[in-house]
């Protein structure tokens, strides 16, 4: 297959990255963050599971809806047999979902009017409509793709890690929207538009622009800060306009040289730079270029919690071949498993909205900014279960909520109790119903 730069993938090549990275061939079989037997846990891992959790490593990728990827995997909440036709205006066909093979996709708009269109009342059958009606006047070459679904002969890295490790099949977007509102949520269970740089002149928006909005509420690192918690972001460069027909070069996201450097402005994928808390707190050098999680991975230098955006090569995002993706992933963890911290670390594999693919879940709606349709996660690590289904109802909000949990005693990002107040609605930590991944973690 093709892809958009004309580098030429086959489904063949992405079975040996998974055979490569994932514990095939009995290279790997020992591994601890990756496919095949976990280690034994030592004695000091048996007080309980999460004292065994010293690092939290966040991955996100782009644009994938869970059925997508893995509504045909055993087990889980997938396409039902059942599922309705997506009528296609254009051609007048009735489109059901269908098997993909192709390696690379185009999804379809996503904004928070997108969502609702594409759930059409409850009936979910206006998917390839919104594709035809595109991206600000840009139709999709290919709007039928939405319906398309993948199976682990197209993803054989993801379902070889799912296998190994917990596959959560009610993980929400935390945002009804496009991406970089998304990665504001992942960081800060919020996004708004502030009047000033007075947190409490904030509200809810989801038509945020990165690098030119003023983010003055508070998002975790804050928290973190205050408690003398480490962490860092590492991020990859952007090229292209993140909608269709992107700019890519082989390579983007991929080599050390090509990441972003330390005190870069901030991108849909990155907004961290542009967060004043993070300004105040003088910890701008915590955002730090992609290529250094390798090297800070093998050295045993990790921070008790990272997060990690590829560049458009390696994220999954319509139209990029979902190749790289899974290069990007087996190389991230295959230098972790190198590492003296492997042992310690849980790995969040996740991808940030649904990029306007076809899932057959409703989300629930608990305010103005949420949740969108559910996303694959991935949940890694020598603690966690082995091949279990997490059907528990999770989202970002809940990876903050592990966090907290695990490093800072169960602090929230609660305006009344964080010191730092700002006018957020609600607390999503605490939504009634919100999931725990401590409940995937093994004994």
């Amino acid at each position: 297959m093709r892809s958009s730069t004309g580098i030429v993938f086959s489904c063949a090549m992405v079975l040996a990255l998974a055979i490569a990275a994932c514990g095939g061939g009995g290279g790997a079989g020992t591994t601890s963050v990756l496919g095949g037997p976990h280690p034994s846990p030592s004695p000091t891992q048996t007080q309980s599971p999460l004292s065994r959790i010293q690092h939290i490593v966040i991955i996100e990728l782009e644009n994938r809806s869970f059925d997508s990827y893995f509504g045909t995997y055993p087990g889980v909440n997938g396409i039902p047999p059942n599922a309705g036709c997506n009528p296609d205006p254009k051609s007048g066909q009735c489109v059901y979902p269908w098997h993909n093979t192709s390696l690379t996709n185009y999804g379809g708009p996503h904004s928070t009017s997108d969502m609702f269109n594409d759930i059409d009342g409850g009936k979910l059958d206006g998917f390839i409509a919104s594709a035809e009606n595109g991206f600000n006047g840009l139709s999709d070459p290919s709007p039928d793709d939405v319906m398309g679904y993948h199976t682990c002969a197209e993803i054989p890295v993801y379902c070889d890690l799912a296998a190994a490790n917990t596959l959560a099949d009610n993980n929400f977007a935390a945002s009804n929207t496009w991406s970089a509102i998304a990665h504001l949520y992942l960081v800060s269970a919020w996004s708004a538009k502030c009047l000033s740089h007075d947190p409490m002149s904030c509200t809810y928006s989801g038509n945020v622009t990165v690098g030119n909005d003023i983010f003055a509420w508070t998002d975790i690192t804050y928290l973190l800060h205050q408690h003398g918690v480490s962490w860092k972001f590492y991020a990859y460069k952007l090229v292209g306009n993140g909608q269709l027909g992107p700019i890519y070069r082989q390579g983007d996201g991929e080599e050390p040289g090509d990441s972003i450097g330390s005190g870069a402005p901030a991108t849909d994928w990155n907004p961290l730079p542009d967060f004043d808390d993070v300004t105040s707190d003088n910890e701008l050098g915590n955002i730090v270029p992609g290529g250094n999680f390798p090297i800070d991975a093998k050295a045993g230098l990790l921070p008790s919690v990272s997060w990690i955006t590829p560049g458009f090569w390696g994220s999954d995002h319509p139209a990029v071949s979902i190749a790289g993706g899974q290069k990007f992933v087996s190389e991230t963890l295959r230098a972790l498993d190198k590492g003296p911290d492997a042992s310690s670390t849980l790995v969040l594999l996740t991808w940030d909205e649904w990029g306007g693919f076809y899932d057959h879940v409703i989300p629930i709606q608990i305010d103005a900014g949420g949740y969108g349709f559910r996303t694959p996660l991935i949940i890694i690590g020598p603690m966690v279960k082995h091949g279990f289904i997490d059907h528990q109802l999770l989202t970002s909000d809940s990876y903050l909520k592990l966090i907290e949990d695990r490093f800072l005693g169960g602090a929230r990002l609660d305006p009344t109790t964080d010191g730092r107040p700002d006018s957020r609605p609600d607390v999503r930590e605490t939504q009634p119903g919100l999931g725990d991944i401590v409940n995937d973690l093994g004994p």
